[in-house]
């Protein structure tokens, strides 16, 4: 019976100092000492068809009703946290630009840093250089999000992130960067 007792105890602590690490995590971003990047939200399918033309989202890989809704949760899920004044950046590509649209958080800021190497992997060492570079030219105190792609958060990050997830990461960027908190999909 004590034993039991103790199990629940530890659990308790355990939740305990898992949510107080989620504020720190998430008061870091309010301030703009971390930064949130996300994957863009469901989009069924894997890289783009063959021939796909940035500019024009027809020939794209696309967000479905799901990918919209889960974007829409994001931006509910942000403003719940307490996030104004945000900068919100965007790979150029047509469901991460979507999905920066629909979180409907704040102009949404097109980064080239940002958009998917995935049909060129011998660009992930210069779209990394790009992207921390990027990321270091944000101002003291700005609170940023960043939308972008699997390739690119797991060059960054080495974590493989599901469609909508997103990490926010402590700035300055480490080399890992030091991880704050991972957010499922809303």
């Amino acid at each position: 019976m004590w034993c039991s007792g103790l199990v629940i105890g530890l659990l308790i602590l355990f939740m305990e100092a898992a949510l107080a690490d989620d504020a720190v995590a998430w008061q870091a971003l309010r301030e703009g000492r971390a930064i949130l990047v996300m994957r863009h939200a469901f989009a069924p399918g894997l890289g783009d068809p063959p021939g796909f033309v940035l500019e024009d989202c027809k020939t794209q890989r696309n967000l479905n009703e799901q990918g919209r809704a889960e974007a829409q949760r994001w931006g509910v899920r942000l403003r719940e946290a307490g996030l104004t004044g945000v900068r919100l950046f965007s790979s150029r590509w047509c469901r991460a630009l979507e999905t920066a649209e629909h979180m409907a958080l704040a102009p949404v800021e097109p980064l080239p840093a940002l958009d998917s190497f995935f049909a060129s992997p011998v660009s992930e060492q210069s779209h990394t250089a790009a992207l921390r570079e990027a990321v270091g030219q944000l101002q003291p105190s700005e609170v940023a999000i960043l939308v972008t792609h699997q390739v690119n958060i797991t060059a960054l990050t080495g974590i493989f992130p599901q469609s909508g997830e997103g990490l926010i990461l402590e700035l300055p960027l480490a080399s890992p960067p030091r991880v704050l908190l991972r957010l499922a999909p809303p």
